[in-house]
């Protein structure tokens, strides 16, 4: 039985294409295998606040000496960073907003980012602790910045790669949607590329 986690990001609950190619994704390999188990995690609907100095306190203070109140602070990302090591398969959802990542992703980021707990650091440095687990990372842009003269200003899927593999998530397979804001006939060539590619990795 394999357990994904499927993470969305984008702050639109309707004409969201991340939101759309990633859950079909998930239909899809449910549908091919039934006994897996999804874990839903919308960062949109619900987001998560943003770190506090009191939960930064929280993160470098070792579990056997938390104080209830700083036990209190961490409850969540404790519960986030369980469901990320819980998870087999990862999911992500994940819109450029101002040529990044948005803000509900970023804080997810940064609550299960944590020293000692998701990577460590040794005499060579970083090392990431959450490994042997897949993710498929579901773009969309209303540009095109795979390629061409925008390129330089895609700091969404280059962030995500760095951030995920610096955790240990160096299997990323990276279904794009661009030109989402280039004409209806973009937004449906989109569509269909990336619902290829879906069935191409369910399939695989």
């Amino acid at each position: 039985m394999t357990t994904i986690l499927h993470i969305n990001s984008s702050i639109r609950n309707t004409g969201s294409v991340s939101r759309q190619l990633s859950t079909e994704f998930v239909s899809k390999w449910k549908a091919a295998n039934p006994g897996d188990v999804v874990i839903e995690r919308d960062l949109g609907r619900e987001p998560v606040p943003h770190l506090t100095e009191q939960m930064m306190g929280a993160f470098f203070t070792p579990a056997d000496q938390h104080s209830p109140e700083q036990a209190r602070t961490i409850a969540l990302a404790d519960a986030l960073v369980n469901e990320l090591l819980q998870a087999d398969v990862i999911v992500l959802g994940a819109p450029m907003y101002n040529f990044s990542i948005s803000s509900a992703l970023k804080a997810w980021i940064d609550h299960v980012t944590r020293a000692g707990v998701t990577f460590n650091y040794s005499e060579n440095g970083p090392v990431g602790l959450v490994t042997r687990k897949k993710v498929y990372l579901f773009t969309a842009s209303g540009g095109v910045y795979s390629d061409g003269p925008a390129q330089a200003m895609n700091f969404q899927e280059t962030y995500l790669r760095a951030v995920l593999g610096f955790i240990g998530l160096s299997d990323v397979s990276v279904v794009r949607a661009e030109g989402l804001a280039m004409g209806e006939p973009s937004v449906d060539a989109a569509l269909h590329e990336g619902r290829k590619a879906i069935d191409a990795l369910v399939a695989a």
